[in-house]
């Protein structure tokens, strides 16, 4: 609410503090400093921010952008704010410090090591407060499915190490997806096999690494996986629509491509098709698109051109002061005229 004409402050802080044995977690807003072992110090970390969060929700329409009212102070000059206000997430020096804060698209996007938090993610309604699963889990069209794939990939992007590679960030998509509220996961051997993921321990270590699982025993069938990522626990809607979702984000229809073919490729296609819009001609900005990824502009241009000579797509251009990449499904190239002419010159 707001109070003297003044907008209520969101922004939440908490710092890693190294110590012996291992880290503090000292909060600015509660002023809490608890002991952590360093191995569940950015759970914690999350999970403490997320806790904040949904103690002070407010109505939609009284958000705003606490990084305007900062005077913009956390990402480089842009066009100025735009787009609707969400929860975002930043991780500052190396993941030592972590902010929750309230931005719009534009600042969001601008601010470096940025992700905006779902809604699926962090809900507003304390658990007791929820409605029933049958009013929670309506069926809806395949865009549903696309929306809730977009925003874990954004939110993954934040919450997996840098050096996580494309097979690790589509393991880790399938497991948050299909998570438990106890973070516990059932991989079949069938689902991993079509992943091309069986056996594979190397991606399963470099999530373990990074303190975002357990490693399961490989031997098992189904795999028994244990998410310690606490945000990922924490996910409405329940956990049907999210299957559907993590079973969209296998065939990612209408973007075709072959079950061989490479993560690193497989990723960047998967992200195309959750970033999808009405028409034939699609956008998406170019330094997003190699972040959900891990990688550079330059590595997802050579992908893109790796799509169009596989035939999944028709073509894709980069241009505009924004960087915004332009592309269009295969058989789905843009009939009129003058719209060739303006997404091709």
């Amino acid at each position: 609410m707001r109070l003297a004409g003044a907008a209520v402050r969101r922004i939440w802080t908490v710092e890693l503090r190294p110590q012996p044995g291992g880290c503090a977690l000292v909060c600015v807003r509660c002023g809490a400093h608890t002991p952590l072992p360093a191995a569940s110090a950015r759970s914690a970390a999350l999970e403490h921010l997320a806790c904040h969060a949904r103690g002070d929700a407010l109505p939609a329409h009284l958000r705003t952008c606490q990084c305007r009212t900062q005077g913009c102070p956390w990402h480089p000059r842009h066009r100025g704010c735009a787009g609707p206000v969400r929860l975002a997430l930043t991780r500052d020096r190396g993941g030592r410090v972590w902010r929750l804060a309230d931005a719009c698209g534009a600042c969001a996007a601008a601010t470096g090591d940025t992700a905006v938090v779902p809604d699926t993610l962090l809900a507003a309604l304390p658990p007791a407060a929820s409605p029933p699963a049958a009013a929670r889990e309506p069926r809806r069209p395949d865009g549903d499915e696309r929306r809730r794939v977009r925003e874990m990939l954004t939110y993954l992007a934040t919450a997996l190490p840098r050096s996580a590679s494309p097979a690790a960030r589509l393991l880790a998509l399938q497991c948050a997806l299909r998570a438990g509220a106890d973070g516990l996961v059932r991989m079949p051997a069938g689902l991993l096999r079509g992943m091309r993921l069986r056996g594979r321990s190397e991606v399963w270590d470099e999530l373990a690494e990074g303190h975002w699982l357990r490693v399961p025993d490989l031997r098992s069938a189904p795999v028994q996986v244990q998410v310690l990522d606490y945000a990922v626990r924490d996910q409405t809607p329940g956990r049907t629509a999210r299957r559907r979702a993590a079973h969209w984000a296998l065939s990612p229809c209408p973007l075709d491509v072959r079950r061989d073919t490479p993560s690193t490729t497989r990723l960047v296609a998967l992200a195309l098709a959750a970033h999808l819009s009405p028409g034939p001609a699609h956008t998406a900005d170019m330094e997003e698109l190699g972040r959900l990824c891990g990688h550079t502009s330059h590595q997802t241009a050579e992908l893109l051109d790796r799509l169009v000579a596989t035939g999944s797509l028709a073509f894709w251009r980069q241009g505009g002061e924004l960087g915004e990449v332009t592309w269009a499904l295969a058989g789905q190239r843009p009939q009129a005229p003058g719209v060739v002419r303006e997404l091709l010159r």
